[in-house]
């Protein structure tokens, strides 16, 4: 079949279940005023080796609390916190802590001002670079904007560093996929290939 949004041939639009599963972005910052909010965001991912990015689908607290501090921090979504990172995305109102909500606790950042979640296995500390306003084909006004920041400092429990490598497996990520579906990653799931070597320079890590 061939699926268009506009046709509704299915009940709900497959591009989730299809570009997936994705990493999850789980946003904390704090407003100009010192609120906070914590969020977590599917459409996310790293962008270049400094930078990673977000969307948020109408100007939700995490973006305008990124823009008013000038930064926020991605922390890791892993299996063990799967049920607070869910109990992060409820609608509170303005300004009440999701950490609260969700029985969190925040840790101090080293570079950036909004804190990070103390219980996850990292967490990366960014600076806001620019918020873009994605304007649909038919030129009305965006429903979604992309918020990009450039990651200043890295967050790692001591315990997933081994060999001087991060053992992402051991820390048992979990990513998004369409509807009510989350996947997880596991050292049982993990695998190695390396880059074949061709005429030009290349790195393997």
């Amino acid at each position: 079949m061939h699926y268009a949004p506009d046709d509704r041939t299915l009940p709900h639009n497959p591009l989730k279940a299809i570009v997936a599963p994705r990493p999850i972005g789980w946003i904390s910052a704090m407003s100009r005023e010192g609120k906070l909010n914590l969020a977590p965001y599917s459409f996310f991912n790293a962008v270049a080796d400094d930078m990673v990015a977000f969307s948020s689908s109408g100007r939700k607290d995490a973006m305008t609390f990124a823009e008013e501090g000038g930064d926020f921090v991605c922390n890791l979504a892993t299996h063990d916190l799967r049920e607070a990172m869910n109990a992060s995305s409820a609608p509170l109102p303005r300004g009440e802590s999701e950490f609260t909500f969700a029985g969190l606790t925040t840790a101090p950042s080293r570079r950036v001002r909004a804190p990070r979640v103390a219980e996850a296995a990292a967490a990366l500390e960014c600076r806001w670079l620019q918020t873009i306003p994605l304007v649909p084909l038919d030129g009305s006004e965006p429903g979604n904007f992309l918020v990009i920041g450039q990651v200043l400092s890295i967050y790692i429990d001591d315990r997933f560093i081994v060999d001087g490598l991060v053992d992402t497996a051991a820390m048992r990520p979990i990513m998004r996929g369409g509807y009510f579906d989350y996947f997880g990653v596991t050292p049982e799931t993990r695998f190695e290939m390396h880059r074949p070597k061709g005429g030009g320079d290349y790195r393997q890590r």
